[in-house]
């Protein structure tokens, strides 16, 4: 069973930064895609960035340039730094995995809340 805990969410001010991480358990890392996602109130799921199985990661258009995902493998963690933030990246941040042989990501974390103030 995956289990992914994450951390690091918090207020911030409007260009400021801040750095998540995501601890995951129960999982073979080379079987499993990693991504981050977020949810704002009254608002979809979105997507902020995924990690493909060769390593490449693919962000999406509203946070690229300000956002860098990373991973630490020998400690089962991912990271997402986020910088140059802004209010509307006010948002609950999940980590989600795949198998990366399946489209849907079927394992989720509990979140950490981001609010960024102007």
């Amino acid at each position: 069973q995956v289990q992914l805990a994450e951390s690091g969410g918090g207020p911030v001010q409007a260009g400021g930064s801040l750095k998540l991480s995501c601890v995951a358990s129960g999982y073979m890392q080379r079987s499993y895609c990693l991504a981050w996602f977020r949810q704002a109130p009254g608002k979809e799921r979105e997507g902020v960035v995924h990690i493909n199985r060769d390593g490449s990661a693919v962000y999406a258009d509203a946070v690229k340039g300000r956002f860098t995902i990373s991973q630490d493998n020998a400690k089962n963690t991912l990271f997402l730094q986020m910088n140059s933030l802004k209010p509307e990246d006010t948002a609950l941040y999940v980590c989600a995995a795949r198998l990366c042989s399946t489209p849907l990501y079927n394992y989720w974390g509990q979140g950490t809340q981001v609010t960024v103030s102007s």
